[in-house]
């Protein structure tokens, strides 16, 4: 049963009722103003619609997501160029929230930019994918369901860990699949090791390697022990959210500057700092001396929020 206590009412009356929605709410925009005004950009609206689609009205799970409980998606795809036989070349920026308990705010789950998305696309075309076939017919046509699916359920393990331990397992499965099994050509890159340190491979290999199972007890124990504790306990939060960049400070000690350690810190920053910024001087110095070896690239921040 998804997110325990939090819905266990809801998922009473749902399961009654027989309802099975769909575990996404997604935006998605195509932007196409640095292509030549000879490519006709109404094909890709008509892209943006079908990929509204093909997110929202799939079910990636097998399970009951309440209307209130769906997760916020944005997908932004920004195409650079255009090749032969209408394949593109762009960036995918993804970003997901997950509500916190007691509040209306959403904490970051996924807030990463993506640099090599190349995909074929004619209008009207159908956005297939078969997770037992994600090669599909065509490389480049397959990668631009393959690349979507893959995020899809990146996000959906990111937000189940948050919920239970390590009850993201399943879906980092299947991203993996994507990836063993992903769209092979020249001009497709991301799905291997050797296509850079930061990409889909490497993000997926550290989500399912043991070596950094504590990165999932860090998740559950930044939001279920840490952020929804917020509301009323906000003493036991801080040492929830504490406890997690200690587990992160562990695997970063045994392996540093691993993928999966910049991932999580990603469009985090501010709210790291506010959760400490009431917090007592020893619990403050503990953060930042955490903070500081962790996310390195938001030093100075840290610095002038926590000192």
């Amino acid at each position: 049963m998804r997110k325990k206590s939090l819905i266990l009412l809801f998922l009473i009356g749902a399961t009654f009722s027989g309802v099975q929605a769909q575990e996404f709410q997604a935006n998605v925009s195509v932007i196409a103003n640095r292509l030549p005004s000879t490519i006709d950009k109404k094909q890709f609206q008509t892209l943006q619609k079908s990929l509204f689609d093909f997110i929202n009205n799939r079910k990636w799970s097998n399970e009951t997501f309440g209307t209130n409980e769906k997760i916020m998606v944005n997908f932004l795809i920004n195409i650079s160029s255009s090749g032969d036989n209408n394949t593109y070349q762009s960036t995918l920026t993804v970003q997901a929230g997950r509500p916190v308990f007691n509040s209306s705010y959403q904490s970051p789950l996924i807030n990463f930019q993506d640099d090599n998305f190349s995909f074929r696309y004619v209008e009207y075309q159908p956005l297939d994918f078969n997770e037992n076939r994600v090669q599909g017919t065509e490389p480049f046509a397959a990668n631009l369901t393959a690349e979507v699916a893959y995020y899809l359920y990146v996000i959906l393990g990111l937000d189940f860990d948050s919920f239970s331990l390590r009850g993201g397992d399943p879906y980092f499965q299947k991203a993996l699949n994507i990836v063993n099994n992903a769209p092979d050509s020249r001009d497709i890159n991301g799905w291997k090791a050797f296509d850079g340190i930061r990409n889909r491979y490497w993000l997926i290999e550290n989500l399912t390697n043991s070596k950094y199972t504590l990165v999932h007890d860090a998740y559950y124990s930044y939001y279920r022990s840490g952020l929804d504790q917020m509301y009323d306990k906000e003493t036991d939060a801080r040492t929830g959210v504490l406890n997690a960049l200690n587990m992160l400070n562990t695997v970063n000690t045994e392996t540093p500057n691993t993928m999966i350690l910049q991932f999580f810190f990603l469009g985090r920053s501010n709210e790291v700092s506010k959760i400490f910024v009431k917090a007592s001087p020893d619990e403050k110095s503990r953060a930042l001396d955490l903070l500081t070896k962790l996310d390195i690239s938001n030093i100075n921040k840290y610095k002038q929020d926590l000192q």
